[in-house]
């Protein structure tokens, strides 16, 4: 019962505060038509055509992006996020950086209309989180339905990240170029992914046999279909000094305090990049609280929900507006693949779930960092 009320009282939060956002962002955002009035008028590349259909933003003559491929790339994010709890925002960022072409079509304005060029980037930030965001709700609900996700732990971990996110979206919003943001996002993701390769060596795993014997545990009632929720997560202690729960057979136990910290500097990172903070989460869900792969998505998912809605409402409360028609497709997309992830997540071993998360951030992370600080494209990129 304590569950579902602190359940509820997250979603009510998400819905009292995003509503208002979409109002400033349908009338049109005074910044963008006075960055598209500053861009020289042309045909060439960081130029505005005055006379050419609009296109991406509204912009004349802008990018045009394929709604079927947004579509499906979406369903593909929604998936990823809701099976590991992370990395929904990474991939939400490449589609609309390199996928849909907002990437390069941000930098021809670096130098002929840098203004234009940060809203672009702005944009980007914030369509992402919208993205994570939806996804963070259908998928905070589904695994609380299967006992998978640690309501305190996640209102903690969310709590502390109000701040952050506040502090970030007022000082950076309108300040960083397309260029540094590439850098920086494929810097932050890089250095994620090498801590996720200590994790899988024997000195990164000797902490981690409660863990280990949940997996097992749940795995195995896995195959042998068995009533999964009948041993999922329970809270046996409460209170500010330390909370325990139990997954499996497993206590597991935190600090709330800690996890407010923790929160706080995850936010700030994940909201200077756009993300929902998820890869950011899962680490330090499964290195430093300890828990299972199968309880850390559910549980970071709860957190990045409550931190994406401060987020979202600071950037675009301050005039950051999105394209509307495209992310209502993306929502689409979101909506299934996050239906569709705690349900086929649960047969796929954790390893594997965790070797998928390396591979995506090595790769993501290099290619980033080689663009957006040396203009130098990975093969096949």
């Amino acid at each position: 019962m304590r569950n579902n009320i602190f359940l509820i009282g997250a979603l009510v939060l998400m819905a009292a505060l995003l509503l208002p956002t979409v109002m400033p962002g349908m009338a049109g955002a005074g910044p963008l038509e006075d960055a598209i009035q500053k861009a020289p008028q042309g045909t060439g590349k960081g130029q505005v055509d005055p006379k050419a259909e609009a296109g991406y933003l509204g912009i004349p003559g802008g990018l045009k992006i394929n709604p079927v491929v947004a579509f499906l790339w979406a369903v593909w994010v929604g998936w990823v996020f809701s099976t590991v709890g992370a990395f929904g925002g990474i991939m939400a960022g490449v589609g609309h950086i390199s996928v849909f072409g907002l990437g390069t079509y941000a930098k021809t304005f670096k130098d002929t209309a840098p203004a234009l060029n940060k809203f672009i980037t702005d944009s980007v930030r914030v369509s992402n989180q919208w993205l994570v965001g939806l996804s963070a709700l259908v998928s905070s609900i589904n695994y609380a339905k299967q006992k998978r996700l640690v309501i305190p732990l996640g209102i903690s971990l969310g709590v502390g990240s109000l701040l952050a996110a506040f502090l970030v979206a007022y000082t950076t919003m309108g300040k960083i170029k397309f260029s540094e943001y590439q850098g920086y996002f494929g810097l932050i993701v890089f250095i994620i992914g090498g801590f996720m390769v200590y994790e899988m060596t024997p000195k990164g795993q000797a902490k981690k046999k409660a863990a280990k014997e949940a997996v097992k545990a749940f795995e195995a009632a896995v195959k042998q279909k068995g009533d999964l929720s009948a041993q999922g997560v329970t809270t046996t202690k409460f209170n500010m000094a330390r909370t325990e729960i139990s997954f499996f057979g497993q206590t597991f136990g935190f600090s709330p305090v800690w996890a407010f910290v923790g929160g706080f500097f995850i936010s700030a990172i994940s909201s200077f990049i756009g993300v929902g903070g998820g890869f950011l989460y899962v680490p330090f869900l499964t290195s430093v609280v300890g828990l299972p792969m199968f309880v850390a998505a559910g549980t970071s998912a709860l957190a990045v929900l409550i931190s994406m809605v401060l987020s979202i409402f600071n950037f675009m409360i301050k005039g950051v507006t999105v394209d509307w028609l495209l992310i209502i497709v993306e929502l689409v997309g979101i909506f299934i693949g996050s239906m569709i992830g705690p349900r086929t997540g649960k047969y796929i071993p954790e390893k594997a779930l965790k070797y998928f998360f390396i591979l995506l951030a090595v790769w993501v992370g290099l290619d980033y960092i080689l663009q957006g600080f040396f203009n130098i494209k990975m093969l096949g990129s």
